[in-house]
């Protein structure tokens, strides 16, 4: 079976409080090559992400799994960046035109602050979407990260890894566990169980607010 591909974007412009990006990348790559499942994906990482490297990144790595970590505004959009750096807002609805055109995209996590409302605008083209619900720490963001990807490293399906993020927010005794949302596509690959028999803390409600990181 070929390697399944996780495509890592980032963005923290120069006018938005400063994230531990290359902490969180880094613990993601450390967990996946020490777990069993090592061989079993390849890690592509885009860093200061503007709306053409997303893009072009889409079409070169056509990857299963797209990760985004930076920060979101909410109804405003997922702040990537400029030419010269600085904030760029990313609509929903550019989003949600740009993921229905990518069917190899089979889960999204969202790790910025309100970004629930990105979750919700793709959520129809892509099986799994995981956006924020309020702000979020930076250490619990990490931690949540670190705790999905060491589960879907160890060949569990992506409720079970969700799961397994909110417990590793749990258990560095956060107060971010209930910010993290699945969202799961209707008819689509949600007939996967995890292997915990307790439904994942699932929504297909509209958000009102986005989330991730610390808010810009």
């Amino acid at each position: 079976m070929a390697a399944k591909t996780i495509l890592i974007l980032t963005a923290n412009p120069s006018d938005t409080s400063r994230l531990r990006l290359d902490e969180e990348v880094r613990e993601i790559q450390e967990g996946l090559n020490l777990s069993a499942g090592r061989d079993s994906f390849n890690v592509v990482s885009q860093w200061a992400t503007r709306p053409d490297d997303l893009r072009r990144a889409l079409l070169k790595y056509r990857p299963q799994i797209v990760h985004f970590s930076g920060h979101g505004a909410g109804a405003a959009g997922l702040l990537l960046e400029n030419d010269l750096g600085n904030a760029k807002p990313v609509s929903s609805d550019a989003l949600s035109l740009l993921f229905s055109l990518f069917p190899s995209v089979d889960c999204v996590l969202f790790n910025a602050c309100y970004s629930e409302v990105q979750a919700d605008a793709i959520a129809k083209h892509i099986d799994h979407v995981i956006g924020m619900s309020d702000a979020m720490g930076d250490r619990a963001a990490i931690e949540f990260a670190v705790g999905f990807y060491d589960a879907l490293g160890y060949g569990h399906p992506v409720p079970f890894a969700y799961e397994l993020g909110l417990s590793a927010i749990a258990l560095e005794g956060l107060d971010d566990v209930a910010t993290p949302i699945l969202k799961v596509r209707q008819g689509g690959a949600d007939a996967i169980e995890a292997a915990d028999p307790k439904p994942p803390k699932s929504t297909n409600k509209a958000a009102t607010e986005d989330n991730s990181h610390p808010p810009a």
